[in-house]
């Protein structure tokens, strides 16, 4: 197969990378209720404006993470690997969202459990 072009390489991984956005955000929206509602009601105590700010700033930072696939994705279709980049490239949205829900596991940890060491 030839080299798609830029117009091509990018359009297909919007086709591939944007509706699973939707299961990544919904991971890290579980992990996030989850331990909310395991706090609680002390975690109630910690939805102040800001911290309610504060995470909305770490969800705008967590979808700007999950464009990093994109250039990945835009790369390992230029090379002459595109077709088997194609057929696994699911696992670089697993181990992404693998790892984003660590993160995001410390993080509402830290914020509904401050002094939980």
């Amino acid at each position: 197969m030839d080299t798609p072009t830029f117009r091509e390489s990018v359009s297909d991984a919007i086709r591939f990378w944007e509706p699973r956005r939707l299961v990544y955000n919904a991971v890290l929206s579980v992990i996030v209720l989850f331990y909310f509602f395991r706090a609680y009601p002390a975690s109630k105590a910690v939805l102040t404006l800001d911290a309610i700010l504060g995470m909305f700033l770490l969800v705008v930072l967590a979808n700007v993470a999950y464009c990093a696939a994109y250039i990945a994705d835009a790369f390992a279709q230029w090379s002459t690997y595109r077709d088997m980049w194609k057929r696994y490239r699911w696992v670089l949205l697993a181990v992404g969202t693998f790892f984003a829900g660590i993160l995001t596991r410390f993080i509402a940890i830290g914020i509904f459990w401050p002094n939980s060491n």
